[in-house]
């Protein structure tokens, strides 16, 4: 690997478990994430990018699926064969994501505060309470939620759909992770908080250095935060390069989901 890319994944095969046997649903997907850009996985529902995401993540629904083939290299490191508890120590940590329902993946029985100070507590356990509250209350400010304090103590349903997927980039940036796996994180917004939260994912990149993953089928959304993409379709690949607007983006080769 070259000193810039941080994520490299080659040749990844994955399968479910299905009442007719295995199924093959990811073949040879390979491509490498470099430190401080944003690399745009698009392709149409279906073509397997949450499941790319799940995989890297090691999120994959056990025991229904699992990766058969390949590699996912983190510096160095093969994230498939890593032991789980290590494994579970860098998720949230070094690699973070942000999932497509905010609603969904916030607790709805816990403060907002709680959430991101459970994070805090798994991933930085040299803070002591205070210094938990004091970083939740700057990662708030940084996401540009109004009167912080206030929403700390509130619940997920006391939130706008915007504000609550500001609370998971909170959440997800916490501990300063060197890459983070955005799924589809806009689609349920509406056009102007989309473009606020693109312009905040965009800030805090451009802030911490880290590099993102957004996966998304909107290639409107590719042309205006990604430098690199990859196309995922119908197992085939994606030959040549795609011009967005003014923009041009070279796209890495990726034979995608195949379900027959």
């Amino acid at each position: 690997m070259t000193q810039d890319v941080i994520l490299s994944v080659k040749d990844l095969t994955v399968n479910f478990t299905t009442d007719d046997g295995p199924r093959e649903v990811l073949h040879g997907v390979s491509f490498d994430v470099k430190a401080g850009r944003t690399l745009g996985l698009v392709g149409e529902s279906g073509s397997g990018k949450s499941v790319t995401a799940m995989s890297i993540m090691g999120l994959l629904p056990k025991p229904y699926g699992q990766v058969t083939g390949g590699e996912i290299l983190y510096r160095g490191t093969d994230l498939v064969t890593l032991p789980a508890k290590e494994r579970y120590a860098m998720r949230g940590n070094r690699i973070s994501i942000i999932f497509q329902d905010p609603m969904t993946a916030l607790n709805p029985v816990h403060t907002i505060g709680r959430q991101i100070n459970e994070v805090l507590m798994l991933h930085r356990a040299e803070l002591d309470k205070k210094a938990r509250y004091a970083c939740a209350l700057d990662m708030m400010n940084k996401v540009k939620i109004p009167l912080p304090e206030k929403r700390l103590n509130e619940y997920p349903h006391n939130l706008s759909g915007g504000m609550r997927q500001r609370v998971m980039i909170a959440m997800a940036l916490a501990c300063k992770p060197d890459i983070l796996i955005c799924d589809e994180p806009t689609t349920a917004l509406d056009v102007t908080v989309q473009a606020s939260i693109l312009d905040l994912i965009n800030e805090l990149q451009e802030e911490t250095g880290m590099a993102v993953i957004f996966i998304t089928h909107d290639l409107g959304v590719v042309a205006e935060v990604c430098d690199d993409v990859a196309v995922m379709y119908d197992a085939k690949f994606a030959n040549g390069p795609i011009f967005l607007h003014s923009l041009i983006i070279h796209p890495i080769l990726i034979p995608s989901v195949c379900w027959d």
